[in-house]
């Protein structure tokens, strides 16, 4: 599939463009961890100290794709940086996904390493489970980043879903996906029949806005007006659902260059995250130095 394989590349190049120096890198000490929960065996690493700070991947995608920004998170936070069920070094026995287990496999996480309310950034599949996290048990998630996020399906979308195969890869995709997946080709042909199974679901991503109101966490939204999935009128339903939602649409963007830049700048999201605003009232602070537009168009940072 064209939109996957230029998806990875795009996102390869602009995480290498954001990248810390290696030398940097290598002097975050990460511990590798692997719980048991939910029926699977989680992998997940631990960096930092401080207010825990989950980040949530993508899908066919691991724990990672954040390692160019660890160096800066772990000076302010506590990471935990897990593989989604059935990524990278995590199991999936029962050879389903779905959003809303991933967010029943993130409480049990959080519950493991006993922590009750945590920070996210959730890039797609990342993202889209953060919001399960949020909408079931609103007060485990203080703030989070969604990045690419969506509430439902397109039709639009779904072609492209349907598509998705074993045979849509070329060996190159699949040998950079061997280089991220522990288990094995089975393990990769699993992953790719269950991501092109997502353009039959309705009822796992099927949010409403009544749904999404219940959630308390002051949430940054980033999403490129180029998104192959989500169109930014419905981002725009999910601010505006939102109680305490703030709206970055990055012009001209993909996921890729969305997700590059929001990470970059999600640190002054969490660090003015104690300061609420009320409902009517959805300014970024004013020392809060992020590009948060008034329209849908205009050049970005």
């Amino acid at each position: 599939m064209r939109f996957l394989t230029n998806r990875v590349s795009l996102l390869l190049s602009a995480v290498i463009l954001l990248a810390f120096p290696a030398e940097l890198l290598s002097q975050t000490s990460r511990e590798g961890h692997t719980a048991s929960i939910n029926g699977m065996e989680m992998f997940y690493e631990t960096v930092g100290e401080g207010d825990p700070l989950v980040l949530l991947h993508g899908f066919l995608e691991t724990g990672h794709l954040f390692d160019p920004f660890v160096e800066e998170f772990a000076q302010h936070y506590r990471l935990i940086i897990p593989d989604l069920r059935g990524h990278g070094g995590s199991t999936n026995p029962s050879g389903e996904f779905t959003m809303r287990q991933s967010a029943l496999d993130i409480y049990a996480l959080l519950d493991h390493l006993e922590i009750d309310q945590v920070r996210g950034i959730g890039i797609s599949t990342g993202a889209m489970t953060l919001l399960h996290v949020a909408t079931q048990q609103p007060t485990r998630v203080e703030a989070m980043v969604l990045i690419g996020s969506g509430m439902y399906y397109p039709d639009t979308c779904r072609e492209q879903l349907a598509g998705i195969s074993t045979d849509s890869y070329s060996e190159r995709g699949w040998n950079r996906l061997r280089e991220i997946h522990r288990h094995g080709d089975d393990q990769i042909r699993t992953l790719l029949d269950l991501f092109g199974g997502f353009a039959n679901d309705y009822t796992d991503m099927a949010f409403t806005a009544d749904d999404l109101s219940a959630i308390e966490a002051r949430t940054f939204l980033v999403h490129g007006d180029r998104d192959w999935c989500f169109p930014v009128t419905m981002v725009t339903q999910i601010y505006e659902a939102i109680p305490t939602a703030y709206l970055w649409v990055v012009p001209n963007g993909d996921m890729s260059r969305s997700w590059a830049l929001a990470a970059h700048n999600s640190l002054r999201v969490f660090w003015h995250s104690s300061r609420r605003v009320g409902t009517g009232g959805r300014a970024m602070p004013e020392n809060q130095a992020l590009p948060v537009p008034s329209s849908l168009t205009g050049d970005c940072c």
